[in-house]
């Protein structure tokens, strides 16, 4: 039988986790993290995926410690795998396994190298993404690809409809591939590393919306960071808001101020370039509807602070 020590977390991992134990690999160790309190936790447990078939977990903060090294290396293990797993491992962590360590990445690789690939690859626009299972290296995401798997992005698809869809290419990627690794007659490919960059990580503050952009621009963002994601942000009346939701519309609008404003029960927000409809916001962290907005401020064409 396979052994392996898992590097797990969030819905990949439980996914990943779930297919080597149904294809009987003995998982001999499951590394994740603990829940930050201060972080919205609305994602499976690894942990608890583990402890229901009585696998050993630890959580250090640091992987590539002396004891989490002795740790691994005495359980001696065919493969390491990793799966959203959080922090880099150093060389002496990836030379441990006798027959490679692997990563399941949530891009099409070598593009959106990284971190937060489904948000970066919605707020680029792009219309296609996916899972890539690749052996990993001390640099990250540039090792040899087993195999991946293509979702597509549509074009109101918000960052968790995507990241949906890749856990469930990172299932199908490792599902299909899983026997020949085990077999020794996997075929990795080199990446050509010119047809695609690292994107770093996301902040909260990177949600702050850019209303001289065009309306399509705008939106990418607004769905690449909507919820359970911190949300696109703005000021409107001197208050805070979120934008939760929006459609591009087909109405034109060049050089005007970029504005909020409630006409016919829908509510607008008038870009750089074009005009988006305001399908949900918040204003000073309460949800409203363009009625309720319409009803306590009017119909007046509200101007954005473009210059927060």
């Amino acid at each position: 039988m396979t052994r392996v020590v898992v590097f797990a977390y969030h819905n990949v991992g439980v996914r990943c986790l779930s297919v080597l134990l149904a294809h009987g690999v003995e998982v001999a160790l499951v590394v994740t993290h603990r829940d930050n309190p201060k972080e919205n936790i609305w994602f499976a447990s690894v942990a608890e995926l583990a402890a229901l078939h009585s696998i050993p977990v630890i959580t250090p903060d640091n992987p590539n410690t002396v004891e989490v090294l002795e740790q691994i290396r005495a359980l001696q293990p065919d493969f390491l795998f990793s799966f959203y797993y959080r922090e880099m491992f150093k060389r002496e962590l990836l030379e441990i396994p006798r027959h490679g360590a692997l990563n399941m990445h949530g891009s099409l690789l070598p593009k959106y190298r990284g971190r937060v690939p489904v948000n970066w690859a919605i707020i680029n626009g792009e219309t296609e993404t996916g899972a890539t299972l690749h052996y990993m290296t001390e640099k990250p995401d540039n090792g040899a690809v087993i195999a991946q798997q293509a979702v597509p992005i549509l074009s109101d698809d918000t960052a968790l409809e995507v990241f949906q869809k890749v856990t469930v290419a990172a299932e199908i990627t490792l599902n299909a591939c899983l026997p020949t690794l085990l077999a020794g007659t996997a075929k990795p490919v080199l990446q050509d590393l010119s047809q695609g960059a690292y994107f770093g990580g996301r902040k909260p503050e990177d949600g702050i919306i850019d209303w001289l952009q065009d309306a399509r621009t705008i939106h990418n963002l607004v769905r690449a960071v909507a919820p359970p994601y911190p949300g696109a942000s703005t000021q409107l009346l001197g208050k805070s808001m979120r934008i939760l939701q929006t459609l591009v519309t087909t109405c034109t609008a060049t050089g005007e101020t970029p504005a909020f404003y409630v006409k016919e029960s829908k509510a607008y927000a008038i870009c750089g370039q074009g005009v988006l409809r305001v399908v949900r916001f918040e204003l000073d962290d309460i949800e409203m509807s363009a009625t309720e907005f319409f009803t306590q401020y009017g119909a007046a064409r509200f101007e954005f602070n473009v210059s927060q």
